[in-house]
């Protein structure tokens, strides 16, 4: 446990300068833009109705499996009763009962289902309220970047406007008195205006801040992909195997299918692990995203500072393309990534084999889509 509230030990040493002041216009312009915090809370908030609209549906074939088990109930006692006329088993009070148990289950199938789902749910509300406390810090610290991206974007333009300025005013009087002056003297202008027009050149600050805004935008998504795609997962293998479970109640009746009710709880428990086991991926995800924030946002306070050799880190990093170290940006992508892990982890708990095959659909899935991460990186 003190592995999952290390939040207050991230590395706050990072952050050398004063916290920064975001005003709430631009707050509100950037959670309009972007979505308040790295998760949308107007899909999350969705996903966990409709994780709870579930269990209305759970009566849909109920009626049908009574009977079925009714059927098989009476086939049950046929080959139990032939088997003791024959001499072949003796009589044996407690076989004779467990059908008459399982009945009961599908009677009292809600009430079953969410005493089964109950401890889950405890492990799943414990890691959300971990996760809900360390994204305050990482809404915070993301607002404070973005900030600090804008302030390095309007000085860049600042600087390509000097340097503008700078140029036009070097041409006129490169028109009015190159004649006049000595060769030593134009080399050495040549040496001094080159780079002038280089810095220029360098300092394009609205592609870079394009590039950058849509590099950042692709990761983010493909954080929120996989988280939403791992919560319907849950919610839809959740709907069937409440709405359908209550056959796999009436079939293990029968020896031949005896096993296929410790499959279905075993299965069920393994899902409904889903949403802890996330909410507690996330967290962890998150103090990365919060050491990579506060490591940028460091470096950025570096950059806006307008003393010592600002200029000079300022050129080189103009001169990268991004407005950005991708910190940030790889740690979205691994989040995202390891969201995809979350059924095969669930399995190492509850050992399923029905869910080894969707986790291996997951891990294909990952593998696609880092591949498609290098490439998009590989284009910038």
């Amino acid at each position: 446990m003190d592995f999952i509230n290390m939040t207050g030990i991230m590395p706050r040493f990072l952050l050398q300068g004063n916290p920064v002041n975001v005003p709430d216009s631009f707050k509100e312009t950037f959670n309009f833009l972007q979505g308040k915090g790295v998760y949308e809370e107007g899909v999350m908030h969705f996903l966990k109705g409709m994780k709870n609209t579930v269990w209305t549906h759970f009566d849909t074939f109920i009626t049908d499996a009574q009977a079925l088990a009714a059927i098989f109930m009476l086939i049950f006692f046929a080959i139990k009763s032939y088997e003791m006329m024959a001499g072949d088993k003796k009589m044996e009070i407690m076989p004779l009962l467990r059908p008459f148990g399982l009945v009961m289950v599908i009677i009292w199938w809600a009430t079953f289902t969410r005493v089964l789902a109950y401890p889950t749910d405890i492990v799943a509300a414990k890691t959300e309220s971990l996760f809900d406390s360390g994204q305050i810090e990482v809404i915070n610290l993301r607002l404070q970047r973005a900030k600090l991206m804008v302030d390095v974007a309007d000085q860049l333009t600042t600087i390509q406007a000097e340097t503008e300025i700078a140029e036009k005013e070097a041409d006129t009087w490169y028109g009015q008195a190159w004649d006049a002056v000595t060769s030593t003297v134009k080399e050495g202008f040549t040496a001094v205006w080159n780079p002038i027009v280089e810095l220029k050149n360098r300092m394009q600050v609205g592609l870079q801040l394009l590039a950058t805004n849509t590099l950042e935008t692709l990761a983010i998504w493909v954080l929120r992909i996989c988280v939403y795609i791992i919560f319907i997962i849950q919610i839809i293998y959740l709907t069937i195997l409440i709405i359908l479970g209550p056959f796999s109640v009436a079939v293990s009746i029968l020896p031949a299918f005896r096993d296929s009710f410790g499959t279905w709880i075993a299965r069920f428990i393994s899902v409904n692990l889903y949403s802890g086991i996330a909410y507690l991926v996330m967290h962890i995800a998150s103090l990365f995203q919060q050491y990579a924030m506060e490591a940028e946002i460091t470096r950025y306070q570096q950059l806006v500072d307008s003393t010592g050799d600002t200029m000079e880190k300022m050129a080189v990093f103009a001169g990268n393309g991004l407005l950005s170290f991708g910190i940030v940006i790889v740690t979205f992508l691994i989040g995202g990534l390891t969201m995809l892990t979350v059924p095969s982890i669930s399995t190492w708990i509850v050992s399923t084999s029905g869910i080894t095959s969707a986790a291996s659909t997951m891990g294909r899935g990952a593998s696609n889509a880092t591949r498609m991460a290098r490439r998009i990186i590989a284009k910038f």
